[in-house]
């Protein structure tokens, strides 16, 4: 069974898409082919916005701009004959975070979050945070109307879809035992407030002597000043869940024909479906073309070794014929060499492909040829864009 072929064309044109989603493990191409898919939506009228929450500084790179943050960055030089147009940013999730604080708490309250050095700690290095923060800023571009599609680069590996599980995470920690024993002591205003410390002081000693009891004290500051905001992070993350869901989002899966590669677009198709997600398809990245056909991999070794029977090397030789010259004996053999290399490569890459295939008969594949060299500018992105569907 051949799987369906997937037209990225045909997506990014539907003015109904407004969200592409990217994901697949590292090293497979990701950033690149979130930009090339942008700079194609942005070429055919649309206004783009690409988010990379990934660090590397290829997508800025690739762009031609200096460096990206955490504000859209127009994007110069594109062909905006159609009326489109591009920009790109990355992901910093501590001022995503702070201005979360500061649009959803009033001066007095978001100050004292802000200096806070738990919350300082929280939004630069807490596990999940990147995530979350990659939701709300998700949330915030789309709210904002200002971009008709949003093409999002996720982390590498299967990280990339712990944003899925960002909302309940955070809330878990929010909500969880450890949270509720550091905040108990101060929301203690009752008559039995001094039974209730008293119940936990045990406890909250220990914790002192584990953490310090400055740390201890700014953890309970923070989350006393955080609790009001906190329904409005779950409202928001979940209505972004919401709308990952939705018929306007298109998830679309990188990976190259190799076995770990694959293994991991396995897992992502997987779960896309348990959460139900729009899987739009598969986009198989630097597949190498198997060659000429009339020429097995065997058949050119076999010439190779003749020729080079031919090629004096210190030892007796067989002298070629006196039409054929020492040296383009030699660059054929090399040339044969070569071709048996490609063929069998792409062999592989097809019994590996076809594997994941196979197991995900329904799944739309469309294929990336391999570049000759590293993409660094936008005619490259253009050429990437070029293999997306139909011509024009």
């Amino acid at each position: 069974m051949i799987n369906p072929v997937l037209d990225i064309d045909r997506i990014i044109e539907d003015r109904r898409t407004r969200i592409i989603v990217c994901c697949g493990s590292g090293g497979v191409g990701k950033t690149t082919t979130a930009a090339a898919i942008g700079l194609r939506a942005a070429e055919r009228g649309r206004q783009v916005c690409v988010l990379t929450v990934d660090p590397a500084r290829r997508l800025a790179q690739s762009m031609g701009l200096s460096s990206l943050d955490n504000t859209p960055r127009l994007v110069d030089g594109i062909d905006d004959a159609a009326g489109g147009s591009l920009h790109a940013m990355m992901l910093d999730m501590k001022r995503t975070f702070d201005e979360v604080v500061e649009a959803h708490a009033d001066p007095a309250r978001a100050a004292q979050i802000l200096a806070n050095p738990f919350y300082q700690s929280l939004s630069s290095s807490f596990a999940g945070t990147q995530e979350y923060m990659a939701m709300e800023k998700l949330g915030q571009l789309r709210r904002s109307n200002e971009w008709d599609l949003i093409v999002v680069d996720t982390p590498p590996s299967r990280s990339a879809l712990d944003f899925l599980d960002a909302p309940e995470r955070l809330g878990r920690f929010l909500d969880g035992r450890l949270i509720k024993l550091l905040t108990a002591p101060v929301k203690a205003g009752r008559p039995f407030g001094r039974v209730l410390n008293a119940g936990f002081s045990v406890m909250t000693g220990a914790l002192t002597k584990l953490l310090g009891a400055q740390v201890l004290r700014d953890a309970q500051t923070f989350i006393t000043a955080f609790d009001t905001m906190f329904g409005g992070f779950r409202e928001r993350a979940d209505a972004t869940y919401k709308l990952l869901q939705a018929p306007g989002t298109s998830f679309l899966v990188v990976a190259t024909p190799e076995p770990d590669a694959l293994r991991e677009a396995s897992y992502f198709v997987e779960r896309l479906d348990e959460e139900r997600m729009p899987l739009a398809g598969l986009i198989l990245n630097r597949v190498h073309a198997a060659g000429v056909s009339e020429l097995s991999a065997a058949r050119s070794i076999a010439a190779a070794e003749t020729l080079e029977t031919m090629i004096p090397n210190g030892s007796a030789a067989t002298a070629p014929p006196a039409h054929v010259p020492v040296a383009a004996a030699g660059l054929t053999a090399a040339a044969l060499r070569l071709h048996a290399e490609r063929m069998n490569l792409g062999l592989r890459e097809r019994r590996v492909a076809g594997s994941f295939m196979s197991a995900h008969p329904a799944v739309p594949v469309i294929e990336i040829p391999a570049l000759p060299e590293d993409v660094h500018d936008l005619a490259g992105l253009q050429r990437i864009g070029g293999c997306f569907g139909h011509t024009d």
